[in-house]
């Protein structure tokens, strides 16, 4: 290349990068914008045995939290609003495919749009249900789907987990599409938030979801409840599938925890209504746990019970105890072991290792 041709380039490229530099700075005195990339993964080795079939080693994802990457921004519009999206996607990195199970969704954890206010938050788009922020929060293994009891009763029953026959557990999964929410500003620790999702179906506009929920984090005592209601999984009319003449299903769940530092106590209750075509059938859910810090790590226990009324007459017990130790702030390893057991079913267990790594 010629000195002519290389020193018009240089002045061309540095009028760009001046020009580009003065149109942000020209636009950062209009607004704030950030993105952020993180996410976490999640792998452990270990024996799995579901109540009623055989056991099986692996190497599998999400021993104590689902594997998932995600992007989130914001962009500041004066006066205390803000423009917000974020979009998360599962993966399973033990074979490299997107989705917490072949056939879902990508972005399965969280797809919104939304605006922040001085007056409360609101989005729309795939969004993550208020039950499983209950859950969740209020068990001392969190949103683990392998060793959690509390996750066990509430999300891998009906209709969700076929390797095993129960009438138990909550309709849908831990994230609702077509879902509008509205989230109020913390008051003193106590804050409320309402959801509603369609069906967007052509002729089944009484195909619905909607639920509402408080949280409350006051010191060491923290509580939260939160009802839901759906008369529809996926799509309108497909309750029947699951259940033969099921058309809607009501849930209240409620959840408390206290820190006292040297141990933190939690538990939880809910109330599951199955309304059939002709009668309908409830479970009693319940659940109690503690986490004790041990050295630098922690160890967890946690017991949950539930019992129908009605419906397959079952019971289902499960216990887990584990310890997750950190070797950084972004970083863990953790070993846990889950007993599993329904009503005239062979008894189930989980035991493994794994590692945590989040960015």
């Amino acid at each position: 290349m010629n000195t002519t041709v290389s020193r018009a380039l240089r002045t061309t490229l540095k009028a760009t990068v001046v020009g580009a530099a003065l149109a942000l700075a020209s636009a950062s005195s209009f607004a704030q914008s950030s993105v952020q990339l993180y996410g976490q993964v999640d792998e452990w080795v270990g024996v799995t045995k579901f109540p009623g079939s055989q056991s099986a080693w692996n190497v599998s994802g999400g021993g104590m939290s689902t594997s998932y990457w995600g992007i989130k921004g914001a962009e500041d519009l004066g006066n205390g609003y803000k423009a917000i999206f974020t979009l998360e996607d599962f993966f399973r990195a033990q074979n490299g495919k997107f989705g917490r199970f072949d056939g879902d969704t990508f972005f399965g954890r969280n797809a919104y749009v939304g605006i922040e206010s001085p007056y409360g938050t609101f989005t729309a788009g795939r969004l993550t249900t208020q039950l499983f922020v209950s859950t969740i929060l209020f068990n001392p293994f969190i949103d683990s789907y392998v060793f959690s009891p509390a996750v066990y009763h509430v999300f891998l029953g009906l209709g969700t987990f076929p390797t095993y026959t129960t009438d138990m557990g909550v309709v849908g999964d831990s994230g609702w599409n077509n879902a509008v929410q509205y989230s109020t500003p913390d008051f003193s620790g106590l804050s409320g938030s309402a959801m509603y999702a369609l069906g967007n179906s052509a002729d089944h506009n009484g195909s619905k979801k909607y639920s509402a929920q408080f949280l409350y984090f006051h010191g060491p005592f923290a509580a939260t409840g939160v009802f839901q209601y759906v008369n529809f999984n996926n799509s309108p009319t497909d309750l029947g599938s699951l259940v033969a003449g099921l058309k809607s299903q009501s849930v209240g769940q409620l959840g408390v925890s206290y820190d006292l530092k040297f141990v933190k106590f939690y538990g939880q209750y809910m109330y599951t209504k199955n309304d059939q075509d002709v009668g309908s059938w409830h479970v009693n859910t319940a659940q109690g746990g503690a986490s004790v810090p041990l050295g630098t790590g922690t160890v967890m226990a946690s017991y949950a019970y539930s019992r129908d009324a009605g419906g397959l007459d079952q019971m289902h017990q499960s216990a887990a105890i584990g310890y997750d130790y950190p070797l950084s702030k972004r970083t863990d390893v953790y070993a846990a072991y889950l007993y599993d057991k329904y009503t005239s079913q062979s008894s189930g267990y989980t035991a493994g290792v794994g590692l945590r790594a989040k960015f």
